[in-house]
């Protein structure tokens, strides 16, 4: 990656938050089925930040300090233990199109609170992407999957809510907060203490008497294994990267794209139906992407003016 030029480097990165997240859908999907999902989610995040941890240890003297430990924690808990966790959690009590409807709005929390930062005022061409995201996203979501055969749970979609605008927050915080300068280190660090904050969460949820190990299947396993490598280390790590590498709008597309990613996944490995109304919201998702990435914000990050000088060096 470092060899690389900014651009291909961009695209990496976009490739891994758009298709690798998009594909872990599927997986946390078959990893819950035999493992309670905040504990799952909790061993998925300690595997990988120790990993992370130990990788960049090993390529780095950097001397860790108070500071350093209080961002990573905070990032750690809001990115992962609040909005992970919450979304996770969440879906146990709302159905799966609600939450992929909440989840949609993030990019407009993006928006929004870099404007409130002082970021250049968001375009009518962002707020046309936003519009066709969120109907992209509408029309994907299945019919019954949206009702869900019941009422909604207040408190299920208030809690998806709040996580994902703590996701947003987290994120920016990220952007700044004082981190060790290897990114293997800092992602470390941010995972090992999400991961602890939701194995405490899932154990004060009851979920240590739903984890039966006996039970737990060789498919779940190697679920949360996928989940470790791509989930975690290269999607989480470029997601990271990303944030601090181009515009927060453009980063935050993510939320549109991953569905559409999960269904063609589910379509391809897992065996479900592609119904028109998917092309049709597909389309609709990558109209929004191209209209917020073409027509958005044209402050750029700082970082990235950094990465295009040194391309064109």
């Amino acid at each position: 990656m470092h060899s690389s030029p900014p651009r291909l480097k961009l695209i990496a990165a976009f490739a891994s938050v758009y298709i690798v997240w998009g594909s872990t859908y599927l997986a946390i999907r078959i990893a819950i089925e035999t493992i309670p999902p905040l504990l799952m989610a909790g061993f998925r995040f300690i595997i990988a930040g120790s990993m992370m941890y130990a990788w960049g240890r090993l390529r780095s003297n950097e001397r860790l300090t108070r500071i350093h430990w209080k961002s990573a924690a905070i990032v750690g808990l809001m990115l992962l233990l609040v909005g992970n966790g919450g979304l996770s959690w969440s879906e146990q009590l709302i159905p799966s199109g609600i939450a992929a409807l909440i989840v949609a709005v993030s990019p407009l929390w993006f928006i929004l609170i870099e404007w409130m930062q002082g970021g250049t005022r968001p375009t009518a061409g962002v707020f046309i992407g936003l519009a066709l995201g969120t109907l992209g996203i509408a029309i994907l979501v299945d019919p019954a999957d949206l009702v869900g055969g019941g009422e909604v749970s207040a408190l299920g979609a208030s809690v998806l809510l709040v996580s994902s605008v703590c996701w947003a927050f987290g994120s920016f915080y990220a952007r700044r907060a004082k981190l060790p300068s290897s990114p293997a280190l800092a992602n470390g660090m941010e995972m090992l203490i999400g991961g602890v904050g939701l194995i405490f969460v899932g154990m004060i949820a009851g979920e240590m008497k739903d984890l039966h190990l006996a039970n737990v299947t060789t498919k779940s396993i190697l679920a949360v294994a996928y989940l470790v490598v791509f989930g975690s280390i290269i999607g989480f790590s470029s997601y990271i990267w990303l944030f601090r590498s181009t515009t927060p709008t453009r980063a935050s597309t993510y939320a549109y794209v991953n569905p559409v990613v999960a269904v063609f996944i589910g379509w391809l490995v897992g065996g479900e139906q592609l119904p028109t109304r998917v092309v049709l919201a597909a389309i609709l998702i990558i109209a929004a992407v191209a209209a917020i990435t073409v027509f958005g914000t044209r402050k750029s990050s700082k970082a990235l003016k950094t990465l295009a000088a040194k391309g064109n060096e």
